[in-house]
């Protein structure tokens, strides 16, 4: 077989070169067997794990059956059946569904959405932002100059507001929670008054906790102080969940932490258990003023992607797969917070569930060198993470949502050495 990357594009970064073989649950197998534990999840994708078995069978009976059938033209079964369950596991009031292939393409119809429906030109994002790689939502992505540089002039009417990031403010202000949320919402006032008016701003799109931008959970009242201005204005709220949805966050929905609904809901990632799919969510009379064939898409509502929404879908809610994030989170926030007290150089622990991020400061300043020594002696033990963070120092666990107690303990340990070693 094959092995040289000389045929793949240098744009994308490889954090190995390790090529799997097969993925079970929480691990990945090259083809000598060696085995790697996936705290990545394909950056948040396989909440299920690995080729679940329910999962792969779906898969397998639909390709029997029907690949595609451009929705259009055809209205697959599958695709029927994912909107009722939908409809079941989003927020009261999200009942309409348009499906699509990645975060990126659902960013850009929530923003088409909201465009038309409100007749408005403006959209508002907040700082550490990441909403895709297209040139709409590049220019709504505000966590690395990377995902912008040398791509101007990018599309305009994006304004940026602060997100209410505790740890740094505190860290660089002494501010607690309070003043950082006061402080976040006076800009975002000041933002309507002085570059997009209330009447020509047509959402406000937020990440209920930062995923590039460093793990970074909103506060809840932030959040509800939000959606408040956004009633009263008239304004969308959208939130997008391609990261924290389907489970991550120890809820079917990380919006679901401050019981506000959203007009608008993208997402993506976790729902195909690896196989491509997103989509967005909205009511029925918000849905109602897109104009028909003003936005659509070959693949989007694909029938095999469908059906493996749907069996993702229901085996979280039979093996309550919230509920195990939610409790596996607390041990692993719990296990991290320990270490920190003997490895003062881990500044933070934050997020919900199991989207948790670990921010690295040394002197008071974000530590990349240290980060990425400690991320690589887990890399060596064959413990997969991510980093992430505007400055890069943030190590990001994302494990698949079916982790146990056991494979928790053995990740902590991994990175327990990996402290030692750095720090020595």
């Amino acid at each position: 077989m094959m092995t040289s990357l000389e045929h793949l594009s240098p744009v994308w970064s490889h954090m190995t070169t390790m090529q799997p073989a097969r993925g079970e649950g929480i691990y990945l197998y090259d083809a000598d067997g060696t085995r790697y534990t996936d705290f990545t999840s394909g950056i948040g994708v396989t909440n299920t794990g690995h080729c679940h078995p329910r999962v792969v069978k779906a898969v397998q009976d639909q390709a029997a059956l029907l690949l595609h059938g451009q929705i259009n033209i055809v209205i697959p079964p599958t695709v029927i059946e994912l909107s009722r369950l939908l409809n079941e596991i989003t927020p009261d009031g999200i009942d309409s569904f348009f499906f699509s292939n990645s975060g990126a393409e659902a960013t850009e119809a929530a923003v088409k959405l909201a465009k038309m429906a409100t007749r408005r030109p403006n959209i508002i994002v907040f700082q550490g932002s990441f909403h895709g790689r297209t040139a709409q939502t590049m220019a709504m992505t505000t966590s690395k100059t990377v995902y912008r540089s040398y791509y101007a002039p990018a599309p305009s009417g994006i304004f940026t507001a602060p997100y209410p990031y505790v740890f740094e403010y505190a860290r660089k202000y002494g501010w607690d929670e309070d003043t950082t949320i006061d402080y976040a919402l006076d800009h975002l006032h000041k933002l309507l008054k002085a570059q997009t008016a209330p009447d020509e701003t047509a959402a406000i799109v937020i990440e209920p906790e930062l995923g590039e931008g460093g793990y970074v959970p909103a506060p809840v009242r932030f959040l509800q102080e939000v959606r408040a201005l956004c009633s009263e204005h008239g304004i969308l709220f959208v939130a997008d969940e391609v990261q924290t949805g389907f489970g991550r966050t120890g809820k079917m929905f990380a919006i679901e932490y401050a019981n506000v609904t959203p007009d608008i809901m993208i997402m993506a990632k976790g729902l195909g258990s690896g196989v491509p799919i997103s989509g967005i969510g909205a009511n029925r009379a918000l849905m109602d003023k897109w104009q028909v064939g003003s936005h659509g898409g070959t693949y989007g509502g694909n029938a095999l992607a469908a059906a493996a929404a749907c069996a993702t879908i229901n085996v979280m809610r039979d093996e309550d797969l919230p509920g195990n994030a939610a409790r596996m989170g607390e041990r692993l926030t719990a296990g991290l917070r320990a270490l920190q007290d003997n490895y003062p150089v881990i500044g933070d622990v934050r997020g919900y569930g199991l989207m948790v991020g670990v921010e690295f400061i040394t002197n008071g300043q974000p530590d990349k060198n240290v980060t990425k020594a400690v991320h690589k002696a887990c890399l060596d033990a064959r413990l997969l993470l991510l980093t992430c963070g505007t400055y890069e120092n943030v190590i990001r666990w994302i494990p698949p949502l079916v982790v146990t107690a056991d494979q928790i303990d053995e990740a902590l340990l991994v990175f327990r050495h990996a402290l030692a070693s750095v720090s020595t």
